[in-house]
């Protein structure tokens, strides 16, 4: 597991261990797994699908965002 943290400046939309991430990035489709390599990315508009530590898919639409990962951490800024 990874831990993940989904935001806007004014309110958390995720937070807790995730199994993955997949998400649209500047340069085409991600899915950040646990121990992902270091990345700093723009997000493009899409859905942000995160799969939690039980299997439950969550589903969160995106204009647009940053996408950071490091130390087994992904942290979306919409």
């Amino acid at each position: 597991m990874m831990k993940l943290t989904v935001a806007k400046v004014d309110e958390v939309l995720f937070k807790g261990e995730a199994a993955s991430l997949s998400c649209k990035g500047d340069s085409g489709d991600l899915t950040i797994l646990p121990h992902h390599a270091p990345l700093v990315t723009p997000l493009k508009k899409g859905e942000l699908k995160i799969v939690d530590a039980e299997g439950k898919e969550t589903r969160i639409f995106a204009e647009s965002g940053i996408l950071e990962v490091a130390n087994n951490e992904a942290t979306v800024i919409l």
